[in-house]
């Protein structure tokens, strides 16, 4: 997660100076990074979910 806000920063900071497509490019890096975190919390769950 700090690594996505630190890429919304960078994000802003480039749109901010015109440069669309940098900034393009780091929000996707961060909506990935997003993504990825999100599903952490599903594995771990997962490993302490009782099974049947």
């Amino acid at each position: 997660m700090l690594q996505a806000a630190s890429l919304n920063e960078q994000a802003r900071m480039a749109a901010s100076d015109g440069d669309l497509e940098t900034s393009a490019r780091a929000i996707l890096e961060a909506l990935d990074c997003e993504r990825r975190a999100g599903g952490l919390g599903l594995q771990v769950l997962q490993l302490i979910k009782p099974r049947p």
